[in-house]
C-alpha cells in the first residue's frame, strides 16, 4: 500500500539483532533479572559511556550473546581506561609538562609521522562503512584502534626520553599526538558521546572562545586538527578503574533477586487429607546415626545405609544417591521413622525410613535432630 502510494521512502534494509542474556540467563524485567538504568547511574555516576562502550562491544548482532559484570570491569578497565584513557591522559600531561598546554609546532615530519597521520584520515571512512552495514561492534572496534595507534606511537617514538636530548624531534611527536587525540574527540562521539563531549572541552575543540569548528569530515581531509599555538585545557580523567567491589556489589543483587525468584516459583505440596491425633500417634520416629553407606547396584538413586536407631542397627534403603556420596553421610545423625513395614528393594529389605526434604532445585537436605545431648534411640513427639 505505501508502495502503491508513491510518495513513501521504503525500507530496503531491516537489521535486527539476537538475545542479549544477562549472566547467563534471559533478562526477565517482571523477575527483576535485569540492569535497571537509574540503578547503574547512582551506582556508576558519570560513567554511561562505559554501559554503551559494553552493550556495543557484546551486541547480539549475528548470534545471542550475554552480559556479565566481569566482562563489564574488563573491558572497562582493560580498555576503556588502558588504551583509550590513558592515551589522551599521557598527550595533555605531556602537553602541559612540556609546553604549559599549548600545541607545539609541528617541524619536520619523519616517515613514521606522515604514515601515522595518513592513516588517521583513513579511519572515518572505515568507520563510517560499518555503520552504514550495521555493524556497531566492528565500528566501535575501529574507533579503538585509533586509541591504539596513538598508544603505540607514543610508545615508539618515547617522548619523555627525547625532550633531554631533541626537543624539537619532541615537539614534532607531541604535535602529531595532538592530532590523534583531536580524531578521538570526534569520531568518538558516536559510541561516546559524553566522552567526546568531556574531551573537546579539554582540548578546546569545537569552543566558541577559540572558534576550532570540527566535523567528522574534517578528520578525512584536514592536514591539521589542532594548530601550534593552539591552547589545550588542563587534564581530566576519562575513566576510572571500576574495583571488585563495585562489581559483587552488582552480583549481590542478582543474587538477591534470584532467591526472590525461587522463593516465588517454588510450588508446595499441597496438604493432605486430614489424620487424627491416633494416626499421628502411630509414627514411631527416632533419632539414628548412618554408621555405613554404599550404592547399591546398578541403581542410580538408591544408598544402602546402615543405621543405629538406638534400638538396633538395621538396614535402610534410601533414594539419596543423586544428593550425597556415601562417604560423606557417615556418622550423619538422621530422623528415622522406625515402625515403617518393611519392603523389599532390589532383593534388599529396607526396615525403615528417613526424613528428607526437597530444595528448589531438587537437592535433598536431611531433616536431623543437631540438638546437643540428644542420643540415638530418643524419641521424636
Amino acid at each position: 500500500m505505501l508502495k502503491a502510494e508513491g510518495s513513501y521512502i521504503l525500507p530496503n534494509n531491516v537489521p535486527a539483532n539476537e538475545f542479549l542474556n544477562l549472566e547467563g540467563n534471559k533478562i526477565s524485567t517482571s523477575k527483576n533479572w535485569a540492569v535497571w538504568l537509574h540503578e547503574y547511574l547512582e551506582d556508576f555516576p558519570d560513567q554511561q559511556d562505559v554501559l554503551r562502550y559494553v552493550l556495543t562491544s557484546n551486541a547480539p548482532e549475528t548470534k545471542d550473546n550475554d552480559f556479565t559484570w566481569a566482562d563489564f570491569q574488563a573491558r572497562n578497565n582493560n580498555e576503556l581506561v588502558a588504551i583509550f584513557g590513558n592515551f589522551i591522559n599521557r598527550v595533555t600531561v605531556l602537553t602541559h609538562k612540556y609546553y604549559d598546554g599549548i600545541t607545539p609546532s609541528e617541524g619536520i615530519l619523519s616517515q613514521i609521522d606522515i604514515k601515522t597521520l595518513e592513516t588517521i584520515r583513513a579511519y572515518p571512512a572505515v568507520i563510517e562503512s560499518s555503520i552504514e552495514r550495521y555493524r556497531f561492534r566492528e565500528a566501535q572496534q575501529e574507533l579503538m584502534n585509533v586509541a591504539r595507534l596513538g598508544n603505540k606511537y607514543l610508545a615508539d617514538q618515547e617522548p619523555w626520553k627525547t625532550i633531554k636530548t631533541d626537543e624539537q624531534r619532541t615537539k614534532t611527536v607531541m604535535f602529531v599526538a595532538l592530532q590523534i587525540a583531536s580524531a578521538l574527540a570526534i569520531l568518538s562521539e558516536p559510541f561516546l558521546p559524553h566522552t567526546s563531549r568531556k574531551l573537546k572541552e579539554m582540548l578546546r575543540i569545537n569552543s566558541r572562545e577559540t572558534q576550532n569548528s570540527l566535523q567528522w569530515s574534517d578528520v578525512a581531509t584536514k592536514q591539521i586538527l589542532i594548530a601550534p599555538g593552539h591552547t589545550i585545557n588542563t587534564n581530566e580523567l576519562l575513566f576510572s578503574k571500576i574495583e571488585d567491589s563495585q562489581i559483587q556489589a552488582q552480583m549481590d543483587k542478582l543474587t538477591a533477586s534470584k532467591l526472590a525468584n525461587e522463593i516465588a516459583e517454588k510450588v508446595t505440596t499441597p496438604q493432605k487429607d486430614t489424620c487424627t491425633f491416633e494416626d499421628f500417634t502411630k509414627l514411631d520416629m527416632r533419632v539414628g546415626t548412618i554408621i555405613e553407606a554404599e550404592k547399591m547396584p546398578k541403581a542410580k538413586k538408591l544408598l544402602v545405609l546402615k543405621v543405629d536407631t538406638g534400638l538396633d542397627v538395621r538396614t535402610i534403603v534410601s533414594g539419596i544417591a543423586e544428593s550425597f556420596t556415601p562417604q560423606e553421610i557417615i556418622g550423619k545423625r538422621v530422623t528415622v521413622l522406625v515402625n515403617l513395614a518393611p519392603r523389599a528393594l532390589r532383593g534388599v529389605e529396607s526396615q525403615g525410613m528417613i526424613l528428607m526434604t526437597q530444595m528448589p532445585d531438587g537437592t535433598l537436605v536431611f531433616v536431623n535432630p543437631d540438638t546437643a545431648g540428644v542420643s540415638n534411640g530418643d524419641s521424636i513427639a
